[in-house]
């Protein structure tokens, strides 16, 4: 008798791998859905709400205690929205947004540190929304006797300013050619806050640096007033380079009579 052929009992192949790996697939798309379930959520975000916003300013460095004010004052009237503010030279900010760093608005010291910024970042209308003059500072015991600028030639002062290429450094720059003075400087800082800092920490006994910051150090230094007929005003612009609606909003509010206030506070005056 002729043996009895065997069955093939085996599932036909339905390609190399396919099965497990749909099967990972399934769990996980199925995984996936019960979690979207759960948060009652989609993958793109309620269609209802906006959720959080954050609105990214970058500003001179004598800006600072003055527009942490402003920015308290806008969270609280628009919930849901955190400000997060950089404070730098004017010149690095322009820099850095020319460069396409992420910025809605930016409030620069000086109308000259607006020429370099590229057309397309002019999003906003620009607006001269404060000024600054000149102050010596000097520390509170003032060991070099600083009385006014006639003393900034006096052999062995350490005196400390702005680099030139910003605000600050350029009107220390008018200065001394109104004065028509060329004093030794022994330090050159990258901004009007670092040159502060020096006076603060007794490295410099005078340095030159904006009215406002001299107001904001409070006790730390001593303010030594110069001339009006020579002194130098920068005038502060301030406009949207993104166009954000929250970004026009917030230029806004530094021209409100609030955001002013601050800024008459800080010991800016009108342009």
């Amino acid at each position: 008798m002729s043996p009895i052929p065997r069955q093939d009992t085996r599932k036909p192949p339905t390609g190399h791998g396919e099965g497990p790996h749909r099967a990972r697939h399934t769990l996980r798309v199925v995984a996936l859905g019960a979690l979207l379930g759960l948060c009652g959520c989609s993958a793109e975000g309620p269609a209802d709400s906006p959720g959080p916003q954050t609105l990214t300013v970058l500003a001179a460095a004598s800006l600072t205690d003055a527009f942490r004010l402003v920015a308290d004052d806008f969270e609280a009237d628009h919930p849901g929205v955190s400000v997060e503010q950089s404070f730098a030279a004017s010149s690095t900010i322009v820099q850095q947004v020319n460069e396409g760093a992420p910025a809605d608005v930016i409030a620069l010291a000086g109308m000259s540190s607006l020429e370099p910024l590229a057309e397309e970042h002019r999003v906003g209308e620009v607006h001269e929304f404060t000024s600054n003059s000149l102050q010596l500072a000097v520390p509170p015991d003032n060991p070099a006797g600083i009385n006014g600028v006639d003393d900034l030639t006096d052999d062995g002062i350490r005196l400390v300013v702005c680099a030139e290429q910003v605000p600050c450094g350029a009107a220390t720059a008018t200065l001394f050619e109104t004065l028509g003075i060329d004093p030794a400087v022994a330090s050159l800082e990258h901004d009007v806050r670092a040159t502060l800092t020096k006076v603060e920490l007794g490295e410099a006994d005078v340095g030159i640096v904006y009215r406002t910051d001299v107001a904001t150090a409070g006790d730390r230094v001593l303010g030594v007033e110069i001339p009006d007929d020579v002194n130098a005003v920068n005038s502060y612009p301030i406009l949207a380079v993104s166009d954000a609606p929250l970004a026009q909003a917030f230029v806004g509010e530094v021209l409100s009579e609030r955001g002013q206030q601050h800024l008459t506070d800080a010991g800016f005056v009108a342009p």
